[in-house]
């Protein structure tokens, strides 16, 4: 057995008998890039407690990673198609790694954000190349199946990064969830040599790398603008940023239809099945990640759960995706594509209409529901979306396929955070307002507690700390008449933090039902689009059935 893997996969006359062990170390290398997300979710509260971070900086901590990452993977996916596909992943891998390890050291917000930027890096060169990787090695009747596991790592990685994170942060401080990373990537660079085989396009003409960066200038804009709209306001860094997504998209579109070899050829938009695969992973995780979103910030401050009875309890989702993709597997084959895919985005609407119902008196039992259906959408829904967008492209543009899907993947998310953040944001405010009008709450007070509901729970806590001073100080006062007035205000005090805590708790609670139903809606006209998107058969348009066999052949050999 060679120590390193060195035949390339397009020269083998058989399928490679290591492939189920190479798609382990490709599942292994997604299993951290989402994970890099998800931990930060529970991580965050104790980062913006020690680093002293303005809701701004926490947003930016959160997005300096999405932006390079959705921006770059086009250009990075079409770069590891012509030179390496295995090469591309390991050095995504060291770089995500070496970013990791600087989001550890960090000291500040600015460089937190550096860090998770580099992340970002790293990811968008990961990305691709383990969807790319696994179409070149897989035979296309294995494929399938290989996709549904890679889809089930994704959700694995939604409810392990929280537990994990939730486990080193009971002894040890927010930097050390940065540290999750290295010795996985660390295993995963050096059983990417010895178990995935180095691949190529066969045949690659020069990129086209205008395109290229009119990808990475309209999409970078896109996504920041979707991030800085909704968060900090229609100013004029958003609208600049809109204008420049709008120009450079129609510049992009309109160079892409002209060149003769495009970095994407965007007339496969054209076809149904493409069009409406790329539609449902975007809408699919526009309402799972904004769920995510809400749903961890109610168990950890409405429900009092810490980090690690957090992450535990969004464990029901991770098993619910595997059986999900288990379900996927023997249902497509039976009933196709087009209503598997729909029967999960209508499981997803269900999902997020149940979270409507979410008050006050709510408590765990009433999110489980929610998460199994959910877990079981997005293991009915994705593979069989990402599987047909990767059918549509051809061997030498794998890199690009998955870079496709995993645009379309991170577009989605960053809408979902964006508009069902900022429309959580709002209600939040605008809930806790109604129910502390008449208060005494000083003006101020009340302007942070409607920040977040982090920052309303903070308000009370200070007031009840100041209850138990003037309680103490009544305890030690000699003159009886200063005690009794002192005992008053305590009790007073403490009375008013209780109802503030109930205040924030009511609030956050009503605002999530609402965000629920906006997205159950979103999600819901946006199953009905794809149920029309998508055919029938499961037949392609013409162009891209000569694609597919061309896929076959490229990896029969």
């Amino acid at each position: 057995m060679r120590l390193v893997m060195t035949e390339p996969v397009e020269k083998m006359e058989r399928p490679y008998a290591r492939r189920w062990w190479a798609l382990l170390v490709l599942c292994l290398s997604l299993l951290i890039i989402v994970m890099a997300n998800t931990a930060l979710t529970v991580a965050a509260p104790d980062m913006t407690k020690d680093l002293g971070l303005s809701s701004a900086d926490l947003q930016w901590v959160i997005d300096g990673y999405t932006v390079p990452y959705a921006a770059l993977m086009l250009l990075l996916g079409a770069i590891g198609d012509k030179y390496s596909r295995r090469g591309a992943l390991v050095l995504g891998l060291v770089v995500f790694g070496g970013g990791a390890v600087f989001g550890y050291l960090a000291d500040s917000a600015a460089t937190v954000i550096a860090a998770r930027a580099v992340m970002g890096v790293g990811a968008a060169l990961i990305m691709p190349a383990t969807l790319s990787l696994l179409a070149a090695t897989f035979p296309r009747a294995e494929r399938a199946k290989a996709i549904t596991l890679w889809t089930a790592t994704a959700g694995l990685a939604i409810a392990a990064g929280p537990v994990v994170a939730g486990a080193l942060l009971r002894d040890h401080g927010w930097s050390s969830t940065f540290l999750i990373n290295v010795p996985i990537a660390a295993v995963a660079i050096a059983a990417a040599f010895v178990l995935v085989p180095p691949s190529k396009a066969g045949h690659h003409d020069r990129i086209d790398y205008v395109g290229g960066l009119l990808s990475v200038i309209w999409t970078g804009s896109l996504v920041y603008m979707i991030i800085e709209g909704p968060h900090f306001g229609w100013g004029a860094k958003a609208i600049t940023a809109a204008a420049v997504a709008g120009v450079g998209l129609a510049a992009f579109i309109a160079w892409e239809l002209r060149h003769p070899r495009p970095i994407l050829d965007v007339r496969r938009f054209a076809h149904r099945r493409f069009a409406g695969s790329n539609l449902a992973v975007a809408l699919f995780f526009l309402a799972v990640f904004g769920a995510f979103y809400y749903l961890t910030q109610h168990l950890q401050f409405v429900l009092g759960y810490d980090a690690l009875e957090t992450g535990v309890r969004m464990l029901p989702l991770a098993g619910a995706v595997f059986a999900g993709s288990a379900l996927t597997g023997w249902l497509t084959p039976r009933v196709g594509m087009k209503w598997t895919v729909t029967a999960g985005m209508v499981a997803g609407t269900t999902a997020l209409a149940l979270l409507t119902r979410v008050d006050a008196a709510s408590t765990y039992a009433d999110f489980l529901a929610p998460l199994i259906i959910l877990g079981l959408a997005i293991g009915l829904a994705l593979s069989p979306c990402t599987d047909a967008i990767m059918g549509a492209f051809p061997e030498s543009e794998l890199g690009v396929g998955g870079a496709v899907n995993d645009t379309s993947l991170e577009l989605g998310g960053s809408l979902g955070i964006a508009i069902l953040g900022s429309l959580l944001a709002t209600s939040y405010g605008n809930h806790l307002g109604d129910a502390t009008a008449g208060s005494k709450l000083p003006a101020s007070a009340l302007d942070t507690a409607q920040d977040s509901v982090g920052a309303g729970y903070a308000v009370a806590q200070g007031i009840g700390d100041k209850a138990h001073a003037l309680a103490a100080q009544a305890a030690q006062a000699s003159d009886p008449q200063q005690a009794a007035q002192l005992k008053q205000q305590a009790t007073e005090l403490a009375s008013g933090a209780r109802q503030m805590a109930d205040a924030v708790g009511s609030a956050f609670s009503a605002a999530v039902a609402h965000t629920s139903l906006v997205g159950a809606v979103i999600l819901g006209i946006g199953t009905v689009l794809v149920a029309v998107l998508l055919p029938r058969r499961e037949a392609a348009a013409p162009e891209v059935k000569t694609e597919e066999k061309e896929l076959v052949r490229g990896s029969a050999r």
